[in-house]
């Protein structure tokens, strides 16, 4: 199981990286208009899920919206932090 932290770690090391064959790679060469269609599409998920999906399902959902949070915070050189500090 990774923890938030845990996670922008690993990602910001792959972005470091550049390797062509990481799938975060890959959403931060697309840029953040394709993040964020892609965030627009898992909130709406997280929307469903939580309606008629159950828990599991509910859980999935919301851990996948925060990858792709994650992506969008590297893509903006945002860094936990930055974000933290609004909360």
């Amino acid at each position: 199981m990774k923890r938030f932290e845990e996670l922008f770690e690993e990602l910001r090391l792959k972005k470091e990286s550049g390797s062509p064959d990481s799938g975060t790679v890959k959403a931060l060469e697309k840029g953040v208009h394709s993040i964020g269609k892609k965030i627009l599409e898992e909130a709406g998920e997280v929307w469903i899920a939580s309606e008629y999906e159950g828990r599991e399902k509910t859980a999935e959902e919301i851990s996948q919206l925060l990858y792709h949070v994650q992506v969008m915070m590297l893509a903006c050189d945002l860094t936990l932090e930055d974000v933290y500090k609004y909360l």
